[in-house]
Parts: C-alpha cells; sequence; structure tokens
C-alpha cells in the first residue's frame, strides 16, 4: 500500500469549494472590491473581559515572535495582525502531517464601550498577548430627589 502525503480537508475538499464560489460570485457580481486576505492567512482565539475601568483582551499567539505583532486601536475596534514564520529544517524533503498554521495573521475586534486608545498597554508573555486599554469614563447619571411642598 502506497503512502501518500496527507492533506487537511481544508486543502483538499473545502479549498475547492471556495475557488469555485469565489469563481461563481466574481462572473456574478465582478471582481470583489476590496483584496481578499492572503489565502495562508489564519485566526487566533481571543477573550475580551470587559472590567470595571478597562477592557482586557487575551489573544493565544504560540509561536509568534512578539517583533512580528502589531497592534491598532481606535474608538471602537482594536486590529491585531502579524506574521508566524514556519520554523525552516534542511533536512525536510515534504511533511507527513502538517497542521500548525503558518503565514500572516490578521484579526479586527469590536470593543464594547468608548477606550483611551492612548493609553493602551500590551505584553507577550508565554504565547498569549495581553491587551489592556482603559475605558472613557462617563458621568453616571444620578438620581435627586426633590421634595414637593
Amino acid at each position: 500500500m502506497p503512502i501518500t502525503p496527507w492533506r487537511s480537508i481544508w486543502e483538499s475538499e473545502f479549498l475547492s469549494i471556495k475557488q469555485e464560489m469565489d469563481r461563481i460570485f466574481d462572473e456574478f457580481f465582478g471582481k470583489p472590491i476590496f483584496p481578499v486576505v492572503e489565502e495562508r492567512a489564519w485566526s487566533f482565539p481571543v477573550d475580551v473581559i470587559e472590567k470595571v475601568k478597562d477592557i482586557v483582551i487575551y489573544a493565544d499567539l504560540p509561536a509568534v515572535n512578539p517583533e512580528d505583532i502589531s497592534i491598532t486601536v481606535s474608538e471602537e475596534k482594536l486590529i491585531i495582525s502579524g506574521e508566524r514564520k514556519r520554523e525552516e529544517e534542511s533536512d525536510i524533503e515534504s511533511f507527513f502531517r502538517s497542521e500548525r498554521f503558518h503565514g500572516i495573521f490578521h484579526r479586527i475586534i469590536p470593543l464594547p464601550c468608548e477606550i483611551l486608545a492612548d493609553k493602551a498597554k500590551a505584553s507577550y508573555k508565554d504565547g498569549v498577548l495581553k491587551i489592556v486599554i482603559p475605558k472613557l469614563e462617563k458621568t453616571i447619571p444620578r438620581e435627586i430627589k426633590i421634595e414637593i411642598e
């Protein structure tokens, strides 16, 4: 029984279906206005936590060099992008199995409230990116009891 290289279902079945759907939509609607992110792009899981004074975001980015991560903060969204490079080994002729994603990543995360973008801080430890963004303090409406005479 010959050994055939392993291909994930994403590389074999879904990629051809995606390409066919892209072709059908291109024929019907014309070429897309916005450029499509490179095929090798991958996504990563995040947790967004709203605390009393801050928004805290945790992003799992294992095996990514912190210098290869870009963070952009605006009033309503956070953008995390970068690249995870493949560790090249000179004696690899072909993969028997390759399931780890490599290449560019890009994620836009809507924020739940107004923030102070210029006060954002980020740290990276053990493959987890932590971003802390202070919330914009608004005057809290209060109720005043007025006695009627």
